[in-house]
């Protein structure tokens, strides 16, 4: 971006004396544009200073308002690969090069979606073949602000190349490049994750507020804000001791006794209420997007009924920012792991049933990682396929292309006898177990004591049975922190953990 000195371009424009006018943080050198859709241009000005936008023989003019903020909006473009010229012009004048139209996703979440290309399954090669200049990508640096910002620091947006694409978001990358090879267009990615953070700090205040988790959520802020200067001060010394024990530990071959020490949490840390909302998201709003994919909730397992209203506040709070109550919002459901902190090693089947509750609003869709986790590492390096699985439910339920984009999906259980039969949805292809006879299956009686089951598939329902259990009520599949997931449809795509005990 040219003519964007870089006080202003971070810290945004002084409300007193002298302003240049400037552009909204994703307005900038070798951005895409969503296509087929309004596009809202916005920045800041001096006040009652007019401002026009050039881009594509379109030319539209409008005031900055006594706050010093102006937006217009220009009209829908079709997809184009030819690089074009956008100019702002006020008392000052703006030139962004190298635009293109296409589609523009925002992918959010913690550490599994902030992960990088190059820490990823066969990052070597991965890198060595990113030759796809009209996929882009921008980072979203790590920001905490109290209130709604106007703006934040980015890496710029970079085209997919050997020398930039080890930075990517893994997950965001291959699903770009899955849409991007399907739709023949330009993909845009915003990249706007932070890892180890939590619901509550990327929802909007108001929608946080209005749940009635907030109390507890709040009850708990409140308590660590209390501890924060303690916390603060012993942190190093935590540190350096964990990472002495660390030390003795791989050198003895032996286990650190030492928990990882927690960063504190407190006001201005990445824990803050609203904090990254406030801080990433809002001056992202309202740039025309297709859709978010999202990955996220390692950070909130241990309170799965808060996340199960929390979560579905956080979207709505987001569509409510770029204006689309139907925004498309597609999301990650947790991959096995075995959790230190859970003795009783279902904590996450729990919270992976309360991430199914999104479901409920419109224009969501969930894809499962249960069955390419990696039970000893909470960051699974095969985000290949999370990125495909994603790109198969935009293709399908965004784009409209004819494709099995879920596994099976438990509709119902009926008693045969001494059996339980289960219907699915999204298993017209059948269903198929790999490599061994269905796993992790349950089976339980009235008294809900559940015992090892095992699977026939027949006809596209499975027939579950135990010895144990002669008047089955209640089946499960795959509810623990980590089982053994292999029960997929013709599609091979892997069927979502579930529980009719509920």
């Amino acid at each position: 971006m040219k003519h964007l000195g870089l006080f202003a371009l971070v810290l945004g424009i002084a409300t007193v004396g002298h302003a240049d006018v400037t552009l909204a943080p994703l307005f900038q050198d070798h951005a895409v544009l969503q296509r087929d859709r309004p596009l809202p241009v916005w920045g800041r000005a001096d006040p009652g200073e007019h401002v026009t936008v050039t881009f594509k023989g379109q030319q539209v003019g409008t005031t900055a308002g006594a706050d010093g903020r102006w937006i217009l909006y220009l009209e829908a473009q079709p997809a184009s690969v030819e690089p074009a010229v956008m100019v702002v012009a006020g008392k000052n004048s703006v030139t962004i090069d190298d635009l293109l139209v296409g589609e523009v996703w925002l992918a959010s979440g913690q550490s599994n979606m902030e992960w990088p290309v190059a820490s990823s399954t066969d990052a070597e090669n991965e890198i060595a073949t990113a030759h796809y200049p009209q996929l882009r990508h921008i980072k979203i640096e790590h920001t905490v602000a109290s209130a709604p910002a106007d703006t934040v620091q980015s890496t710029g947006w970079r085209p997919a190349t050997p020398d930039a694409v080890g930075e990517f978001s893994a997950v965001g990358y291959f699903f770009a490049r899955e849409l991007h090879r399907r739709l023949g267009v330009p993909v845009g990615l915003i990249n706007c994750s932070y890892g180890g953070t939590a619901v509550e700090a990327w929802t909007g205040a108001t929608a946080l507020r209005a749940t009635a988790a907030f109390a507890a959520v709040d009850e708990r802020w409140r308590k660590d804000v209390a501890e924060f200067p303690d916390r603060l001060a012993k942190y190093p010394g935590e540190q350096e001791a964990f990472a002495k024990a660390e030390e003795i530990a791989r050198a003895t071959k032996t286990k650190n006794p030492l928990p990882w020490p927690h960063p504190p949490v407190g006001p201005g840390t990445a824990y803050e209420i609203s904090g990254l909302f406030n801080g990433m998201v809002a001056p992202l709003q309202p740039y025309a997007v297709r859709g978010i994919i999202w990955y996220q909730g390692e950070a909130n397992w241990a309170h799965p009924a808060e996340y199960a209203e929390l979560f579905p506040a956080m979207i709505r709070s987001w569509r409510a920012g770029w204006g689309d109550a139907t925004l498309p919002f597609y999301f990650v459901q947790l991959a096995s792991y075995l959790v230190p902190e859970d003795p009783t090693h279902r904590g996450w089947a729990y919270f992976r049933e309360a991430q199914m509750q999104a479901l409920l609003l419109g224009s969501t869709e969930m894809t499962t990682a249960i069955d390419i986790g990696d039970p000893k590492d909470i960051h699974p390096r095969n985000k290949q396929e999370v990125g495909r699985r994603l790109a198969m439910i935009a293709k399908s339920q965004a784009y409209g292309v004819p494709a099995d984009f879920s596994g099976p999906v438990f509709e119902r259980a009926i008693r045969e006898g001494s059996a339980m039969r289960v219907y699915f949805s999204h298993a017209v292809t059948g269903l198929i177990s790999y490599d061994k006879p269905v796993q992790s299956l349950e089976l339980a009686g009235a008294d809900l004591r559940f015992y090892p089951a095992a699977g026939k598939i027949d006809r596209g329902t499975l027939l579950v049975s135990a010895r144990e259990v002669r008047e089955p009520v209640a089946v499960r599949y795959a509810w623990s922190n980590a089982p053994v997931a292999n029960l997929y449809n013709g599609a091979g795509l892997p069927a979502l953990p579930f529980r009719s005990d509920r």
